[in-house]
């Protein structure tokens, strides 16, 4: 944190919110009301003594008082403006800022309309799916922590004593016992597209053998939630107003998911592991019999307001650099569409899987942060048929960075992060070697004398 903050529209939000005037809270923080007004205005820096006065008085989170959440919002909003429709009333990113300054309810109104009219649009004017949209909305409005569910999984794990015996073996007992139905490793010929399947007619769960024991665990434990916390996902989709078939089916999936994972990985054993471990996913991979992706993307929930983990960014994307999953719980900003910056090393894994990559990167507002990255492969693969391949990173705040076991090998007082931006569409660095795609709403400039690094150059603002 650094150690002023301009901060006045939230500031102003957060007092009215509690129904408090300028004059009341400049009383409860020891300053005086007109100091108070002049930070409300931006005119004067809230210093990080005052804010964390105020967390200790009003007892909330100061990472509120953060940019975590406006980075987003700048990000998804910027993106949206860059669509076609929008071409003839260019929207710079500081206007963007601006706007999500003062006020982030009226970005947040701009989206929604969009989206409700069907005009969300990607930089190339593709409509993404919406149910998609929907539960990726829903997990980050949630900042992907459920404490209910968490609860739960933390109860069913402890009654079903899965850190004293072996997990399979207790989840399917739990199958037999409760709900009558038996679990069953079938032969790739007799499920042949297919890695779960559950046959209610005759009670029994089929588990693909091309499946790793980490994933039939996890695909046994999902089951369990489905079968026995339906309502509680429910309970959660009507209070998120989701609706629809789609969307409602994809985020109870969601749901089932992080419940699997809770459970396999109860929040306070997790989290104190995660400590004592200094954030080694592959060693907590091993230590809860869960799969490398599976362990970096429960570091990502560990969101508990006073047991909180680093907040750590997630991204998945297969060998094209498409993205299938993204999650920040810190301040990195993705596109809503399109694949991650190609200087970033997430894509070197590809070619070495066995090692997992290290780097430290800036995005173009200044931000630097730590990420590994580790290439995967899918379940299923067998002769002819090999698995999908994937690359998992991880990443945080630079500033979180002394805490990982993967920083030992950094300079972290004098870092020198590799430039990237969010994708090619919405990064403006000039001269860069790996761009794809000029930015959107730049005027470019040719000059026939001369061929840059860049094929792209465009008129500075």
């Amino acid at each position: 944190m650094s150690d002023k903050l301009l901060i006045g529209p939230k500031l102003r939000r957060f007092r009215n919110s509690l129904g408090l005037t300028q004059a009341r809270m400049a009383e409860d923080l020891g300053i005086s009301a007109s100091y108070l007004n002049l930070i409300e205005r931006n005119q004067r820096a809230m210093s990080a003594k005052v804010l964390l006065k105020m967390a200790g008085v009003y007892d909330f989170d100061i990472s509120a008082f953060s940019d975590a959440g406006d980075a987003q919002l700048v990000a998804s909003t910027y993106e949206a403006l860059r669509a076609s429709r929008f071409k003839d009333m260019p929207v710079s990113k500081n206007e963007v800022e601006d706007v999500v300054g003062i006020s982030p309810n009226i970005a947040r109104a701009f989206q929604s309309v969009l989206k409700t009219q069907g005009t969300m649009t990607t930089p190339t004017d593709d409509r993404a799916p919406r149910a998609v949209d929907v539960v990726r909305d829903f997990i980050q409005k949630n900042s992907n922590y459920f404490p209910e569910i968490d609860e739960t999984a933390e109860a069913l794990c402890e009654e079903l004593g899965l850190r004293r015996s072996e997990p399979r073996t207790a989840l399917t007992e739990r199958l037999k016992s409760r709900h009558d139905t038996a679990v069953q490793i079938v032969p790739t010929n007799v499920m042949p597209d297919m890695l779960r399947w559950f046959d209610r007619h005759n009670q029994r769960i089929h588990l693909s053998e091309l499946m790793s024991q980490s994933s039939r665990r996890f695909q046994l434990a999902v089951q369990i939630g489905l079968l026995e916390q339906r309502e509680m996902f429910d309970a959660h989709l009507d209070r998120a107003k989701i609706t629809g078939r789609e969307a409602r089916g994809l985020a109870r999936t969601s749901l089932a998911n992080y419940f699997a994972a809770a459970l396999l990985m109860p929040y306070a054993k997790f989290l104190r592991e995660a400590e004592a471990t200094r954030y080694d996913v592959e060693l907590l991979s091993h230590r809860f019999g869960t799969s490398f992706e599976q362990a970096a993307h429960r570091l990502t929930t560990l969101n508990k307001p006073d047991a909180r983990g680093i907040p750590f960014f997630f991204l998945r994307i297969d060998i094209a650099g498409n993205v299938s999953k993204r999650f920040s719980a810190g301040k990195f900003a993705f596109a809503s569409q399109g694949g991650a910056c190609p200087i970033w090393n997430i894509h070197e894994s590809f070619t070495d899987p066995g090692r997992l990559h290290t780097q430290m990167v800036q995005l173009p507002d200044g931000a630097t942060y730590f990420s590994i990255a580790k290439a995967v492969k899918r379940a299923g693969e067998m002769h002819g048929a090999p698995a999908q391949r994937l690359a998992i990173a991880l990443g945080c705040d630079v500033s979180y960075a002394p805490r990982l076991c993967y920083s030992k090998d950094f300079n972290l007082d004098e870092p020198t992060p590799a430039p990237i931006g969010i994708n090619c569409y919405l990064c403006e660095r000039q001269h860069c070697r790996q761009r794809a795609h000029p930015p959107l709403a730049k005027s470019l400039m040719f000059d026939e004398r001369a061929r840059g690094m860049s094929l792209y150059r465009w008129v500075p603002d």
